[in-house]
């Protein structure tokens, strides 16, 4: 049976990290913890920190570390992390919340980082061509559409062109990614825990470049 992983995976918005954590998800056998969909959930759920995050939200404030970090561990105490693993999407994002997953995933810790590089001018004429199902989430291109008009294939719901999608818009989106992950990149490479892999190619090819690499860094000895 294929081990399990304990990863985290950064990449640019429009470099395919969604397509990319669900592959590997499957691949490894291990849930793919998003920070928006474990932050929704504890907010439906009612758990001791979704309460609290609720309460911010509605009073428009930004969710402080503490918060997120209380989420995630909420999430990671669950029992189908604790023996195969999990893979991390959107957290962290900042060097004091990888600090604090450290800390909460002692003693084991992550096999790895991987940040999934794909050119920034690559993911903004992704971006500007995206097209979402408003009801499922499902994404589609202007390249690459539904089969019948603007309807989903999977749903049925209306795919559209988010307001956020624009060029502006998205310019200022990876800027933040930027002066947000840079640090953050660092803060890993010091601690001899990231890798940085390709994200260009068919996803299938992807896929294949990514398992390569982080079997390669769990080997026994390195």
């Amino acid at each position: 049976m294929i081990p399990g992983a304990r990863l985290v995976l950064l990449g640019r918005q429009g470099a395919g990290k969604g397509t990319q954590c669900t592959r590997l998800s499957r691949h490894y056998v291990v849930p793919h913890i998003s920070t928006g969909d474990i932050l929704r959930a504890a907010v439906r759920e009612g758990t001791e920190f979704g309460k609290k995050a609720k309460e911010l939200m509605d009073a428009g404030e930004l969710l402080p570390d503490d918060v997120i970090v209380g989420i995630i561990d909420e999430r990671l105490d669950r029992d189908d992390t604790r023996t195969r693993g999990f893979i991390l999407d959107g957290f962290p994002r900042t060097t004091t919340q990888a600090e604090e997953l450290l800390r909460i995933t002692m003693p084991r810790g992550i096999d790895l980082a991987v940040n999934l590089d794909v050119p920034r001018d690559m993911v903004l004429a992704r971006l500007a061509s995206r097209r979402v199902c408003a009801d499922c989430g499902t994404n589609y291109s202007t390249d690459e559409p539904p089969k019948y008009g603007m309807t989903c294939d999977v749903c049925g719901g209306d795919v559209i062109h988010r307001e956020d999608d624009t060029e502006e818009a998205i310019t200022r989106r990876l800027d933040l990614y930027e002066r947000e992950t840079q640090p953050l990149i660092a803060w890993f490479e010091e601690r001899k825990m990231i890798v940085t892999v390709d994200g260009l190619g068919h996803p299938d090819e992807v896929t294949d470049r990514l398992v390569r690499i982080i079997d390669k860094h769990r080997e026994p000895g390195r």
